[in-house]
């Protein structure tokens, strides 16, 4: 998984049990959509209706937190997930303890956001 950080000294920060979070390696990478309509993949939601108006904020916070925790590839963050919107919507969002200190360990500014 290119571009993935490493789990440092063997201990994985999970998303959900069996599965580690996935973190990028900066957050300037991360180059999503700042505004409009962005439909997930399967992949990250299964839900039937998986389009989100991103000028809705709480449609903006739903895919974020989706897309945080059901990531398994880089490449799904950096193209769905916006380092800007991501360090302003940080403390909204509601994120499983293991995706937050994944996150929060790799990119500290995200602590004091």
């Amino acid at each position: 998984m290119q571009g993935v950080v490493p789990v440092a000294a063997g201990v994985a920060h999970l998303a959900r049990p069996g599965r580690p979070a996935v973190v990028t390696r900066t957050l300037a990478e991360l180059t999503g959509p700042t505004h409009g309509l962005v439909e997930l993949p399967v992949r990250l939601m299964w839900h039937a209706d998986r389009t989100f108006d991103l000028t809705d904020p709480d449609q903006l916070l739903w895919m974020y937190e989706n897309v945080l925790r059901e990531s398994t590839r880089a490449d799904d963050l950096r193209e769905l997930i916006n380092g800007g919107v991501l360090r302003r919507r940080w403390r909204a969002l509601n994120l499983p303890r293991g995706v937050r200190q994944a996150w929060e360990s790799r990119h500290r500014t995200l602590r004091t956001t």
